[in-house]
C-alpha cells in the first residue's frame, strides 16, 4: 500500500485509531506501522545513546553521510558523493541538496559541528571512542588539541573532508550508524538539552518525533522536507516500550502490533504454529558475553576470570534453555565477521569436556586462594529480557557446580538499568549482548580497548592488547590485519575479562502482510522501506 497524499493531514486521525487499538480493539489505520522495542529510550540525541532499540527510533529520523539501505548494508544517504585519497585517509564527501524538518539546509557545517559535538566530554557520548579513527578525535576527546585541529573540515556548504588516523575500509559502516548522524547547531544553540523535546526537534530523517510519553509509546509522523517524503508508505510510525515478551503475544493476537524487535526464543516451534508468517530468524553478528569487573580484588586473577568462563556449560544451554540457532561461544568475535582470519581465536579450553573444565577450574581457583575457609563469593546481573531469565538459573547452577564454596547471586536487572550499570562499572559479573555496528573485528575488539570509556564495561586495561589493536588499525594489507587482530583477540581471551557465553540469531516478529523488512546480520531494518500488502 503506498499513500502519497494527505500525509500530514491524517496523522490525528491515524494516531487516535492506533492509539485506540492499543487500548484494546483491533481497528488501525492502514497508514500506521506500530513496532515494539525492547524498552523505553533514555533519549533521542544520536550522541546521548547506546542501544538496539534506540537505534530503531533514531535511525527513523536521522541519516548520515551513509545510511542503512534494506538489508542495512551502507548506501549513500547526505553524501551525494565521495572520493578517497591514495593513502586511503583522506575521505572528501559533497553533500546531496537537502532541508531540516523545520526547511533549514543540511550543510557540511552540521557534520561539522556534530562531530565536534560527540566527541566534547561535556556531551557524555557512551561511543565517542568509536570515533578515535578520525585524525586528532582521541586528543580532542582528552582537551589536548583545539576543535579546528580535529580532522573533520566544512570546506563549503556542500563538502565535507574527514581526515583518518589511519586506513578505514569499513568507514561507510561507522558513517551510517548514529555515532556520525548530522545535529542540527542551530536548534541546540536555541534550545539546549531540551532540543529533543517533540515541540523542538529538528530531524533530517523521514520521520520526526511528535510525541514521547515516556514508558508509554513514542509517535514519529512524515518530515514533508525529506526528499522521499511522498513516497513513504507509513504516514506515522509508534513505537511501544515492551519488555514483556508474552504481552506481545497478546497484543499481536489482537492486532494491536505490526511487528517487534524480540520475541521468546524457547517457544520458536510454537510461535510459527501461532501465528503463522510472522517469526523471522537469520544468521546474526551478535554475541552475548558477561562482562568481569576487573577492578574488583576479587578478580584480578585472570585464573578466577577463566575458571568461571570454562565451568559454563553453554552446550546445555544453548540446546535446551536458548533460541533454536544459537551456537556456543568460545570467541567475542562471531563467524561470519568480514576482514578476519577464517578461524579466528578461542578460548585455550574450547576442546576440552564440560567435565574437564569443572576440573580444571576448581583446580585453578583453588590455586587462586579459594577454597573452604575462602569461599568465593559474587554477584551475577542479567537483563529481564529475551531468554536471560530463563537461562540465568543454569548460569547459577554451572558456577554451583564446581565446589560447594563458589557461592553465586543472581540479580534481575530491567534491561535498561543493566546496561546503564554496566557502563558505570557497578556490577560485578553482568550480563550483555553486543549487535555489530559495522562488520569488522574492531567492531567487537574496540569495546576492550582501554579508551573505551564506558563501552569498556569491566575497565579492561591491557596497553599489549591497546598496542596491537592500534598496530593492525595501521595495516593496510587486509591478510596481515586479519592476523594481527587474531592475535590481539587471543591475547584478551586468554585474560577473559569477558566470557562469551553464545552467538545469537536475529529474532523479530513481522506480520507478514508487511513488505520491504529484510533479514540481515545486523538486524536493522528502517521503517521508509516497509510497506503493507493491500
Amino acid at each position: 500500500m503506498r499513500n502519497k497524499n494527505g500525509l500530514l493531514s491524517a496523522s490525528l486521525a491515524a494516531l487516535a485509531l492506533s492509539l485506540a487499538a492499543c487500548g484494546g480493539g483491533s481497528e488501525v489505520s492502514p497508514d500506521t506501522l506500530r513496532r515494539g522495542i525492547s524498552a523505553n529510550p533514555d533519549s533521542v540525541d544520536p550522541h546521548k545513546v547506546s542501544s538496539q532499540w534506540e537505534n530503531i527510533v533514531i535511525g527513523d529520523m536521522f541519516i548520515g553521510l551513509f545510511t542503512d539501505g534494506a538489508d542495512a548494508t551502507p548506501v549513500l544517504g547526505m553524501a551525494e558523493s565521495y572520493e578517497i585519497s591514495e593513502d586511503g585517509r583522506t575521505w572528501t564527501f559533497e553533500l546531496k541538496d537537502a532541508n531540516w524538518s523545520d526547511g533549514e539546509p543540511v550543510t557540511a557545517s552540521d557534520f561539522e559541528f556534530a562531530f565536534r559535538r560527540i566527541l566534547t566530554p561535556s556531551t557524555a557520548s557512551q561511543y565517542a571512542s568509536m570515533l578515535f579513527l578520525i585524525e586528532n578525535a582521541e586528543e580532542f576527546y582528552g582537551g589536548e588539541v583545539e576543535a579546528d585541529q580535529l580532522g573533520v573540515e566544512a570546506v563549503d556548504d556542500d563538502t565535507l573532508v574527514i581526515n583518518l588516523e589511519y586506513p578505514a575500509p569499513y568507514l561507510p559502516g561507522i558513517l551510517k550508524h548514529y555515532v556520525s548522524f548530522p545535529v542540527p547547531e542551530h536548534a541546540i544553540e536555541e534550545f539546549g538539552d531540551d532540543w529533543t523535546d517533540p515541540e523542538n526537534i529538528v530531524v533530517n530523517g523521514p520521520y520526526r518525533l511528535e510525541q514521547f510519553r515516556t514508558g508509554d509509546f513514542l509517535r514519529s509522523v512524515v518530515n514533508p522536507e525529506w526528499e522521499g517524503a511522498e513516497d513513504l508508505c507509513f504516514t506515522e510510525v509508534i513505537y511501544f516500550p515492551y519488555d514483556d515478551l508474552d504481552a506481545v503475544e497478546r497484543y499481536i493476537q489482537t492486532g494491536r502490533l505490526d511487528m517487534n524487535n524480540s520475541f521468546d526464543g524457547q517457544r520458536t516451534d510454537e510461535l510459527r504454529e501461532r501465528f503463522p508468517g510472522w517469526v523471522r530468524t537469520a544468521p546474526a553478528l551478535i554475541t552475548t558475553y558477561y562482562s568481569i569487573n576487573t577492578e574488583l580484588e576479587i578478580f584480578e586473577d585472570t585464573r578466577v576470570r577463566n575458571a568461571l568462563a570454562m565451568a559454563l556449560d553453554r552446550d546445555f544451554m544453548v540446546n535446551e534453555v536458548l533460541t533454536a540457532g544459537y551456537e556456543p561461544a568460545y570467541s567475542l568475535i562471531p563467524p561470519g565477521t568480514a576482514n578476519y582470519t577464517e578461524d579466528g581465536a578461542q578460548v585455550y579450553w574450547a576442546d576440552m569436556s564440560q567435565e574437564d573444565r569443572m576440573v580444571e577450574a576448581r583446580r585453578l581457583l583453588e590455586e587462586a586462594g579459594f577454597g573452604p575457609d575462602n569461599p568465593l563469593e559474587f554477584e551475577y546481573t542479567y537483563r529481564s529480557t529475551d531468554d536471560n531469565p530463563r537461562v540465568a538459573p543454569a548460569v547459577q547452577a554451572s558456577w554451583l557446580e564446581i565446589a560447594d564454596w563458589v557461592r553465586p547471586e543472581i540479580l534481575q536487572k530491567e534491561t535498561q538499568v543493566q546496561y546503564a550499570l554496566l557502563r558505570q562499572g557497578d556490577f560485578q559479573i553482568g550480563d550483555g549482548a553486543w549487535v555489530a555496528d559495522f562488520n569488522d573485528p574492531k567492531n567487537f575488539l574496540f569495546l576492550l580497548q582501554s579508551n573505551a570509556g564506558p563501552m569498556n564495561y569491566g575497565r579492561y586495561n591491557n596497553p599489549e592488547y591497546d598496542a596491537l589493536v592500534e598496530a593492525a588499525d595501521n595495516e593496510r594489507d587486509l591478510d596481515v590485519r586479519a592476523q594481527m587482530l587474531e592475535e590481539a583477540e587471543q591475547m584478551m581471551l586468554d585474560d577473559m575479562p569477558v566470557i562469551p557465553m553464545w552467538y545469537q540469531v536475529t529474532k523479530n516478529l513481522v506480520d507478514p502482510t508487511l513488505t520491504g523488512f529484510v533479514d540481515n546480520a545486523d538486524d536493522v531494518h528502517r521503517s521508509r522501506y516497509i510497506c503493507r500488502e493491500g
